[in-house]
């Protein structure tokens, strides 16, 4: 081996380390601006009290007498529905309309891992307020004696629904440099997402489109694939389809802000 090859050996990994290392600075940048102004403080707040409200008013959790959580989870896609592109609005529309994004891009990173760090952040922030409703969890295992596994699957698949709200917000937010216009279209998109699955949208296409494509878009829907996950059963299939569709939505904000940059 000569020893330029072996030279040359190295690089992949140097490659992929320094492109993860890239990615946990942008996260780290993100999270920080997000908790240096109100905005991460007031969404906390409001999805703690608006889950708390949702399970404990319209669920009946105490009238129900049963040791579970679903009247917590079940809520959640309806919860995620506005509160994930309220969070992810601005993740590239402010920074479009301020011209900070040639900055950005300035650094030595490549758009890919500047999409990817900035939604792990919103993810994070996602997560710590999903995290921070642990005292329901508490309070369940008080009263009775529930199946705290399923409790925690739930828990995962609520994180992975609110990975891909987050990822559907971001190429949203890619689209355009107004922040509220990016809100409206994600609120938009997720609302489809969410209720592919219903016969009241399958009808629709039943009428005119063939099996597969019947088939196709119900496959689409966030509701089904996180109903299984929230009574605790876990099929890879449901999670492949949210590391799948946080995938390609990551991967269209790449191409759209690729195609704003060139222009």
């Amino acid at each position: 081996m000569s020893p330029t090859t072996s030279a040359l050996l190295p690089q992949p990994r140097t490659t992929l380390v320094t492109g993860l290392r890239n990615i946990g600075i942008v996260a780290r940048r993100e999270l920080g601006a997000y908790f240096a102004t109100p905005l991460a403080y007031v969404f906390i707040l409001i999805f703690l009290v608006l889950a708390a409200w949702f399970t404990f008013y319209l669920g009946g959790f105490f009238e129900r007498d049963q040791a579970d959580l679903e009247p917590f989870f079940v809520f959640h896609p309806w919860l995620y529905l506005f509160l994930m592109p309220a969070l992810s609005m601005r993740l590239w529309s402010e920074e479009r309309r301020s011209g900070s994004i040639e900055l950005l891009l300035t650094q030595p990173i490549t758009l890919t891992q500047a999409v990817v760090g900035k939604f792990l952040a919103a993810w994070a922030c996602a997560t710590l307020a999903l995290a921070l409703t642990f005292p329901i969890w508490i309070t369940v295992n008080y009263l009775g004696h529930p199946d705290n596994g399923a409790i925690l699957t739930g828990y995962f698949g609520s994180f992975l629904m609110a990975g891909a709200f987050l990822a559907v917000g971001s190429c949203m937010s890619a689209l355009t440099r107004n922040a509220v216009v990016a809100f409206i279209l994600g609120v938009a998109a997720c609302f489809a997402l969410l209720l592919s699955g219903l016969p009241m949208v399958l009808d629709v296409f039943r009428g005119w489109a063939p099996p597969g494509v019947v088939e196709a878009v119900a496959s689409l829907s966030f509701l089904t694939h996180f109903e299984a996950i929230g009574k605790g059963v876990v099929d890879l299939r449901d999670v492949f389809f949210f590391g799948l569709t946080i995938a390609c939505f990551l991967a269209a904000s790449v191409v759209l802000l690729d195609l704003h940059k060139s222009q």
